[in-house]
């Protein structure tokens, strides 16, 4: 259970995700929104009122899904999918007015951290330098009133807090440093520097639970809020965790580390139609000989902590566990890297014999294989159908919705991808000629809800768009562009837009094509 809420509240968030499961497998929608991307006042989206009034509007366009993308504590590039846990939350998500009610922060400390000034952006350098401190002066204050509930979170979530804690007030010691270029004493977890470390820092440790204890507090009064109109959070895990995190600096010997700890060869995806030079990730490859000795431990904890936060799990890179590109450490690109077999399909049985089943999606996209399609239909997890991949001109695609499969999941297009406004605008000619026959594209409808339409329509089970489909907005409102730093994961999404107008239409459309129940 996690403290600071009580068994009656642990019960009724057990007793919403169980009732949102059973119609797992009716026709049902839902809105692609990362939290980053809520509207709110304190320089990016979180779990205060912009997120509560977010699911107002998914339940009122009658939406049985929210997708949000990886909750983790974010470090250099801002991307949630390298976090410096594999279990920690982002405190940025935490909202600063439940400390402003409570007297912990006032009006006055805001304006001396100001956390930007465009609320169509995200800030993420205001981010960093202002929005610790303000947690810091919330800490301080608050720190005589809380440390017994501390205490007692800290202690039931040891498991993965406590080398969580102690990395990031080692982390600030070394101003940020990455744990490989910190001194030698402290890059053993178990050395007894590390020990002393945490004897004498006791109150530069707390505060890292302290981040953690009110992001979990708030994050599942929201998820229950979401439940408790039948809507169901789709969370993200990453497949690898970053090079720069407690898991590894903790747990070593889980990955393909030389004696000095640095990564021998690390992860990415070859070169394709998108990328000359394939994606470079860098994060730290497995050693699944040692993972599957251990009973694959490692990732039932992190299955198994993803389900107390989320009620449906998509997997990242899920090709990856049949066969994954590892490149050489220090490679500049891609290119040079080969495919290693991965776990297949005995990872999965371990977890389903551990944890029972799962709602678990399958990104299963990139370069397939019959081994790699074999393992989704072993696993029994739907897949995934992106629609901006769908209209080749001459062949049959699987991502056309009259070969969709029911058990599968169809989308506009993801976080990775183009918006369809940018899609339509740059798509080659002869390829969207063949998407404005087949869907009967035209100008009065606008091509984005075309293309909505199209998985609406779609027989898989499960649709979603992204919000700024919906909107009908272009490159400016990408969120990441792949093997790209900068300028990713910025866009955010203003109250305005979320009105009745398009919730009609959103509800409208759900209704038509009977992924909502009809009144």
């Amino acid at each position: 259970m996690v403290y600071g809420v009580s068994s009656k509240y642990v019960q009724t968030v057990a007793q919403s995700r169980l009732k949102v499961g059973v119609s797992m497998k009716k026709r049902v929608s839902g809105i692609l929104m990362p939290i980053s991307s809520l509207p709110g006042r304190f320089g990016i989206g979180d779990f205060g009122k912009g997120a509560y009034d977010f699911v107002d509007f998914l339940e009122s366009s009658r939406q049985k899904n929210w997708q949000i993308l990886p909750l983790g504590i974010t470090g250099y590039g801002d991307s949630p999918y390298q976090s410096f846990s594999a279990y920690a939350g982002n405190p940025y998500f935490i909202d600063l007015n439940e400390f402003i009610v409570d007297s912990y922060l006032t009006e006055e400390d805001l304006k001396g951290y100001p956390l930007g000034d465009d609320p169509r952006w995200v800030d993420y350098e205001k981010l960093y330098f202002n929005k610790y401190p303000l947690l810091r002066i919330a800490f301080e204050r608050s720190y005589d009133d809380v440390r017994v509930d501390l205490e007692d979170y800290y202690l039931r979530n040891s498991h993965w807090l406590r080398e969580f804690s102690i990395f990031m007030a080692i982390k600030e010691v070394h101003e940020g440093k990455s744990w490989l270029l910190w001194d030698e004493n402290y890059k053993n977890y178990n050395s007894k520097d590390v020990e002393e470390f945490e004897r004498q820092n006791k109150k530069k440790i707390d505060f890292w639970v302290f981040t953690q204890f009110h992001f979990q507090k708030q994050w599942l009064k929201l998820k229950e809020y979401a439940n408790s109109k039948e809507i169901k959070i789709i969370g993200d895990l990453p497949i690898y965790v970053s090079e720069d995190s407690s898991d590894v600096w903790a747990h070593p010997e889980y990955f393909k580390l030389d004696e000095e700890f640095a990564p021998i060869t690390v992860a990415g995806v070859p070169p394709d139609y998108f990328t000359a030079t394939g994606q470079l990730w860098g994060n730290p490859i497995y050693d699944w000989q040692i993972m599957e000795e251990k009973g694959y431990d490692f990732w039932i904890k992190r299955v198994a902590h993803s389900f107390d936060i989320y009620d449906t799990l998509r997997i990242d890179h899920f090709r990856g566990f049949e066969a994954y590109w590892e490149v050489p450490y220090g490679s500049e690109n891609a290119v040079n890297g080969r495919w290693v077999k991965g776990p297949g399909l005995k990872l999965f049985n371990k977890i389903k014999e551990a944890l029972g089943e799962l709602d678990i999606i399958a990104e299963d996209l990139g370069f397939q294989t019959p081994e790699v399609v074999q393992l989704i239909q072993d696993t029994g997890f739907p897949g995934m159908k992106i629609l901006q991949f769908a209209f080749d001109p001459v062949g049959d695609s699987d991502y056309l919705p009259h070969n969709h499969e029911r058990n599968s999941i169809v989308y506009t297009g993801t976080h990775d991808n183009k918006t369809v406004r940018d899609w339509y605008e740059t798509a080659p000619e002869d390829e969207l000629n063949y998407a404005i026959k087949y869907l009967k594209l035209d100008e009065i409808e606008g091509y984005s809800w075309g293309l909505i339409r199209g998985a609406w329509g779609s027989n898989a089970y499960l649709a979603i768009a992204q919000i700024q489909d919906f909107l009908d907005l272009g490159e400016e409102a990408r969120l990441n562009t792949p093997s790209t730093i900068g300028n990713n994961w910025t866009w955010r999404v203003q109250q305005e837009s979320l009105n009745k107008e398009l919730s009609d239409r959103i509800k409208e459309l759900t209704l038509l094509y009977r992924r909502g129940k009809i009144d």
